[in-house]
This record gives C-alpha cells, sequence and structure tokens, in this order.
C-alpha cells in the first residue's frame, strides 16, 4: 500500500530533518493525483505555511491550492469544537473560566492536549472531510506520547462519553489501512540512531504502525571511480598538484578541495545508509536528494513531491 493511500499519516523524526517539509511534499504529491488533502502543523510554529509561502492560517482549514488545505492546531479551539459537537455546547469567543479548568486538567492529566490534538485529526478522517489527513507532527522525543494518548485515557476511563471517543479514535489509530506513521531522517549518525529507536518505540507502545522511512538529503554520487582517482591526485601536494596550478591557476585547488569535501560526505552518509537498511528491516525506505540550492520554501516543496511521486511509483 502506497503512503499516499493511507487517510491519516503521522510524519515525525528528528528535529533538523526536514520532516516539515517532508509533510508538505506528502501533502502535494498527494494533491497532485486528485486527493482532497488536509495538511495540519501541531505545533503551530507556521513552518508548514512557510513552506507553502503561503499566508497565515489558524484553526480552521484553509484551502491554498486547488485541493490542498491547510492548517495550524489549537488545543483550545479543538475543545471548543470538542463541547459543541458532542454536549451540544454553544461556545463562542474564548472559552474563559473553562479554558483555566481545562488548563488545571490538562497538567494533572497527562494525555488531555494530546487526545484532543489527535481527537481532532482523527475525527476529519472519521467524518470523511478530507480523502487525506497528513499530519506534520511533534518532534521524535514527544511523538510517542501523542500517539498513545487513546489508548491511555481508554486504559484510565471505563465507561462513558469519553471511553467511547477514545475508542473510536483508536480503531482509527489501530487500522493500517488507516493510519500510519512516516519517520524522516537524515544519512547521519543520530538521526540514523533515533530514527530506528522511534520505530521500536512506536511499534511498542502505540497502536499506530509505521509504514515507511523517509530519507532526506540524499548526497549524489558526483563522480566516477576514474574522476575521483583524479581528484584524489590532485588534492595530494606533488607533480600533479603543480601542474593543476601552472595550467589553470591556483583557483583549480578551489575545485579540487570542494570534490573532496563532496566525496568525503558522500561516503559518510553512505555507512549511515548501509547501517539504516540492514536494520530497518523490510520497512521500505524512500530517498529525497540533497537541494543544491535553497533547501525550504515552495520551490522544495515542489521538487521533493516530484521525487516522492517517483520514490513511491
Amino acid at each position: 500500500m502506497r503512503l499516499i493511500d493511507h487517510r491519516l499519516l503521522f510524519v515525525t523524526g528528528k528535529g533538523g530533518v526536514g520532516k516539515t517539509t517532508v509533510s508538505a511534499a506528502l501533502a502535494r504529491c498527494a494533491a497532485a493525483e486528485g486527493k482532497r488533502v488536509l495538511v495540519c502543523e501541531v505545533d503551530a510554529k507556521g513552518s508548514l505555511a512557510t513552506a507553502f509561502e503561503s499566508g497565515p492560517v489558524g484553526f480552521e482549514p484553509v484551502e491554498i491550492e486547488p485541493g490542498l488545505h491547510l492548517m495550524a492546531m489549537d488545543t483550545e479551539a479543538s475543545l471548543r469544537e470538542y463541547l459543541k459537537l458532542h454536549l451540544r455546547i454553544p461556545l463562542k469567543g474564548r472559552i474563559g473560566p473553562l479554558a483555566n479548568v481545562f488548563d488545571f486538567v490538562a497538567t494533572a492529566a497527562p494525555g488531555v492536549k494530546e487526545i484532543l490534538t489527535v481527537g481532532k485529526l482523527a475525527y476529519e478522517v472519521r467524518e470523511r472531510h478530507f480523502d487525506l489527513v497528513v499530519v506534520d507532527a511533534v518532534a521524535s522525543g514527544h511523538v510517542v506520547g501523542q500517539l498513545s494518548a487513546p489508548r491511555a485515557i481508554g486504559d484510565l476511563v471505563k465507561v462513558g462519553l469519553i471511553r467511547t471517543q477514545a475508542d473510536w479514535m483508536t480503531d482509527i489509530l489501530a487500522d493500517p489501512a488507516i493510519t500510519a506513521a512516516v519517520l524522516v531522517c537524515t544519512a547521519e549518525e543520530m538521526p540514523v540512531t533515533e530514527t530506528l529507536e522511534l520505530r521500536d518505540a512506536i511499534s511498542a507502545r502505540t497502536d499506530v504502525r509505521v509504514a515507511a522511512i523517509v530519507v532526506n538529503r540524499v548526497l549524489p554520487e558526483l563522480f566516477n571511480r576514474t574522476e575521483q582517482a583524479l581528484f584524489d591526485r590532485f588534492a595530494r601536494p606533488g607533480a600533479w598538484q603543480r601542474t593543476l596550478v601552472e595550467r589553470h591557476g591556483p583557483e583549480a585547488l578551489a575545485v579540487v578541495e570542494v570534490a573532496e569535501l563532496a566525496t568525503s560526505l558522500r561516503r559518510n552518509s553512505t555507512a549511515h545508509l548501509d547501517r539504516l537498511r540492514a536494520e530497518a528491516g523490510e520497512l521500505p525506505l524512500l530517498y529525497l536528494p540533497f537541494l543544491f540550492a535553497r533547501g525550504h520554501g515552495a520551490r522544495a516543496v515542489h521538487l521533493l513531491a516530484d521525487a516522492l511521486a517517483d520514490e513511491l511509483g
């Protein structure tokens, strides 16, 4: 099953690996196939709006392109919507004193804010407002608590409306045909280690299946062996280097240094990729290229969406 054929995708990973850009690229890739897509930023920092180069967005989904909708999570707004939908409480503006009660309960009972986040997203899936909901989720250190919140609430509350709500959320999260987690990493030691640990934690502590690892910023192999051997010779002081400088000037050494740096980075990343492949087992790996240009913004999202489309087939 292809990633974008799910209905709910949680995209997460170590901070700095590009999960927001990957979330945006997944959403655009699905929208390009004619799907009605919602992409949601959980931490509401505005990074998704920056990725799409759109104006600021809030809790109400905004269509920024045909079929592509963007929203930012707001747990108070989610609570307001929940109370209105399920308890028929008409609420306008700020919740007021109830907001203070909510803050107190959320602090005393871990999982309340998380379940309001997950509940809003699961609700959009259940009501089929969109063909696909892509979640730019919290980073790897916090996502397990977010994904496990409905199960935790279900374990605490045995009867009543809250238990009923937790049950249908859990059913959506646990269905691998509906929901999946996508882990984003780069070909570096710490991101690879954290990705493998996160895969195990999600599998052990949540009902969500990890469907794929997206390896972002993969460096291409720029030179063949013959070319690399030539660069290696020019990099060593001696007759080859003197001849290079005599014929092309000292600036030619800068080209050699850049080639050596690119090759070194590629070799290092290859070792980490080999480890990831070996330890990922049967988990699919999808590769996105390093962009030798601005790595964020609408153009980057377009390029990565095209690359994802090729990877997904």
